[in-house]
């Protein structure tokens, strides 16, 4: 994959401008649209966090109660800001006047011009307009997209990839630091977040979109819309005719799926998601086909939600609804999963008859997959263990993960379509020899799981989270509650989405006894060593 030319120092794509003077009856509209409540562990949450932190960090005044926007930079004006923190959420954080202003494209010592679009109670949001002067980290012949500095699902193409794995490192710290409620004491370091194989041209999902007509669907002659990904900060839709970050197969899906809308456009009633979805197909190479593999592998791109999608990890075969989730970057999944079968494995120690002390790593007899999806631990986690049990409460994920068990002839493995009440109840395994893998949603897991978890007492916890935030809290509800008895062994990232903010979490924990139990001395040493 060839990127385009390097952008000239200090210049970028041209930002799509705001409206400055919406129509009246839209100003109405956003009066009247009610604020949107705070997720928790999600983007606001977190940004607020970060925001604290930097108020107290800069020894500023917290923002005066009832908010006023009363002396503050009107809307639309353009400010000179120097960046102070790169927050979770990939926004540059800046200080003016004692107050925080969210930047975003930027770094920490980028001095910017931006352009003020709304200030809130806690900060004031605005839009990148140039960098004045760079940080010494900043290298903007790096970025490979021209639509950077707009969409906005990049945040890091101008930032050199070693830097982006340490920024992870440090948003998995502040994680544990502001929602696990927990004693430093109680935690490991932070380890080193393991980089993917590929920094582009990585995803095997994409799926823009565009917005359609209010009343009546498209007509013929309607000009084309915008077909994309969003504005950053807009509620817009970019048009988009590359992303670098998606697979060769996908990239060329976008043209061939906007080739499509052009000439089908009257038959959308509304605007529409596309889905552009990676699926290979594996032969084996002969004799006369140059190569290093065995495999000679083709590339198709997937369209139908309602079709199957094939991806190879290693020899292992996985089929999956195209819809349905899978992670999305292949190149990484192969070491992302050897690690998590290895963690698998806990500590037991044994004793010489001399009295000598020597721990060793045990694997486990049973692991639960708790939500398991198609399969994917299960089957590559739990091959040579005596027993095996997926778990799901989506009935379609449990049949696929059954297919594709008996397609890898793995013979250990069931799976079961467990109520969410009663999820560990035809669960037959000893904890005491029970390693038990989670996989929740961003949302994380809630106490009804946690508190069964608890009931059940497994041997071994890994915790895998697409949302450091929410596991962050999670683990420090499994520690805090009821004198649970785990200690967590080592915490750190896998980098699954490079240029963007987006890091996995991984979490060890090992059942020791009853009552909260500090690390042994040692523990902080070596984060990478431990069993």
């Amino acid at each position: 994959m060839s990127a385009p030319p390097p952008l000239p120092p200090n210049t970028h794509p041209q930002r799509r401008q705001r409206n400055e003077n919406p129509p009246r009856n839209q100003k109405r509209r956003r009066l009247e649209r009610a604020p949107k409540p705070v997720k928790e562990g999600g983007t606001e949450e977190v940004l607020q966090a970060d925001i604290s932190s930097l108020i107290s960090t800069l020894g500023l005044s917290p923002p005066e109660t009832p908010f006023s926007e009363q002396g503050l930079p009107p809307k639309f004006t353009e400010i000179e800001l120097t960046i102070k923190m790169l927050s979770s959420t990939g926004d540059g954080l800046a200080e003016h006047s004692g107050r925080i202003y969210v930047v975003p494209f930027s770094i920490p010592e980028d001095i910017v011009i931006a352009k003020v679009i709304r200030h809130t109670p806690t900060h004031s949001v605005t839009d990148f307009l140039s960098v004045k002067s760079p940080s010494q980290d900043r290298d903007d012949s790096l970025i490979s997209c021209k639509y950077f500095n707009t969409c906005s699902g990049c945040q890091f193409q101008m930032l050199p990839y070693a830097k982006q794995l340490e920024h992870k490192r440090n948003v998995i710290q502040k994680a544990y630091d502001n929602f696990s409620n927990l004693d430093p004491k109680l935690l490991p370091s932070i380890g080193d977040t393991v980089g993917s194989p590929l920094q582009y041209g990585y995803r095997t999902k994409l799926t823009p979109h565009f917005d359609g007509p209010r009343r009546g669907g498209f007509k013929a002659g309607d000009p084309i819309p915008d077909i994309g990904f969003m504005v950053k900060g807009q509620r817009q839709v970019l048009d988009i005719e590359d992303c670098p970050i998606g697979t060769e197969i996908l990239r060329k899906g976008i043209k061939t799926a906007r080739n499509y809308v052009q000439e089908n456009l009257h038959t959308y009633k509304r605007g529409a998601t596309i889905l552009l979805r990676e699926s290979t197909t594996r032969r084996l190479r002969e004799e006369s086909e140059e190569g290093n593999t065995k495999w000679v592998e083709e590339k198709e791109c997937i369209t139908d939600n309602n079709a199957q999608t094939t991806e190879y990890i290693g020899d292992y075969k996985f089929v999956n609804p195209a819809g349905a989730f899978f992670q999305n970057n292949n190149s990484i999944l192969p070491a992302f999963t050897d690690y998590v079968r290895s963690k698998l494995h806990y500590p037991v120690v044994t004793t010489s008859p001399d009295g000598a002390k020597t721990t060793v790593s045990t694997p486990p007899k049973y692991l639960v997959d708790a939500y398991c999806g198609s399969g994917l631990f299960t089957i590559l986690c739990g091959k040579d263990l005596t027993s095996v049990i997926g778990v799901d409460i989506a009935a379609d994920s449990i049949a696929y993960a059954s297919s594709n068990a008996a397609a890898n002839n793995i013979k250990n493995a069931r799976f079961i379509a467990g109520n969410a009440e009663k999820i560990f109840e035809s669960i037959d395994f000893p904890g005491t020899e029970t390693s038990v893998i989670i996989d929740p949603p961003r949302k994380g897991c809630d106490k009804l799981f946690l508190n069964q978890l608890l009931e059940f007492k497994p041997k071994r916890v890994v915790y895998v989270s697409c949302n450091v935030h929410t596991q962050a809290r999670d683990l420090g509800y499994i520690l805090n509650e009821g004198g649970s008895g785990y200690r967590v062994d080592e915490i750190r990232g896998f980098d699954f989405f490079p240029q963007t903010h987006h890091v996995e979490g991984v979490a060890v924990l090992t059942w020791v006894s009853e009552g909260i139990i500090s690390l042994p001395d040692d523990v902080n040493d070596k984060p990478g060593d431990r069993l």
